[in-house]
């Protein structure tokens, strides 16, 4: 006969769900995923940023080197944290509030970079699925309807023209006052693509089940609707 705690966490994994949201940079997944969450009142998983503070820790270490050997110990080092600073979701690394310093094209490169490495994939999924346990959430990232929650009861890959996604990240510089320049945006966003696309491990691709969603004339508004209606039908279901 099952004891009150064992039918609290069947009753818990029966009510949790996972919405996956995965597509290459600047497609619009991040925005909609976070206000998601926020509308159904559940986590919000930015593995993007997970990425970024490795790649920022192992820049801090040995530089750009993409030494596996010398990177693997570096995992054991890093501790990474969500917590909730008066209504909005910060990430820590070792205890230090990074998610400003995480935010440029230099940390989104070496992520990029980092994220090809077996080491660091299953160091992270590791830590996706520790959080993921009996709640629900929103997550987004590259490989997260594929690889790190092939199960999520719904899945999403967000798409975009790549002029258009270069013109939102520019537009996302300029608001910070960020100094750039569009042509090298999108060659940057290129290399990255390539890079997600052909990477050994866990490489960006539609999961078989996912539901395509092209970005490129919607407002941000329409794409968080849209996944907000069907998750919405999801949860009536459960």
């Amino acid at each position: 006969m099952l004891d009150k705690n064992q039918k609290l966490n069947i009753i818990n994994k029966l009510m949790s769900f996972i919405i996956a949201i995965d597509g290459p940079a600047g497609s619009g997944k991040t925005t909609t995923a976070k206000r998601v969450a926020e509308i159904l009142k559940v986590i919000y998983l930015d593995t993007g940023a997970m990425y970024r503070a490795v790649g920022l820790y192992v820049l801090s270490k040995i530089g750009e080197t993409l030494d596996e050997d010398k990177i693997k110990p570096l995992l054991n080092e890093i501790e990474i944290r969500f917590e909730n600073v008066s209504g909005e979701r910060r990430i820590l690394l070792n205890g230090r509030d990074i998610s400003d310093e995480i935010r440029n094209e230099t940390i989104s490169q070496m992520a990029s970079k980092v994220s090809t490495l077996k080491s660091v994939r299953d160091f992270l999924v590791d830590e996706q699925r520790r959080i993921s346990k009996n709640t629900s959430l929103v997550a987004e990232g590259r490989d997260i309807g594929t690889v790190v929650f092939p199960h999520a009861q719904l899945k999403f890959y967000m798409d975009c023209t790549i002029d258009e996604r270069a013109k939102r990240r520019s537009l996302e510089y300029s608001e910070k006052k960020i100094q750039t320049d569009i042509s090298d945006i999108k060659r940057q966003i290129a290399e990255r693509d390539e890079r997600d696309k052909s990477r050994a491990h866990a490489p960006l691709k539609m999961a078989d089940d996912a539901i395509l969603i092209d970005t490129t004339s919607m407002s941000k508004e329409e794409q968080i609707q849209f996944v907000v209606a069907k998750a919405q039908k999801l949860k009536d279901c459960i």
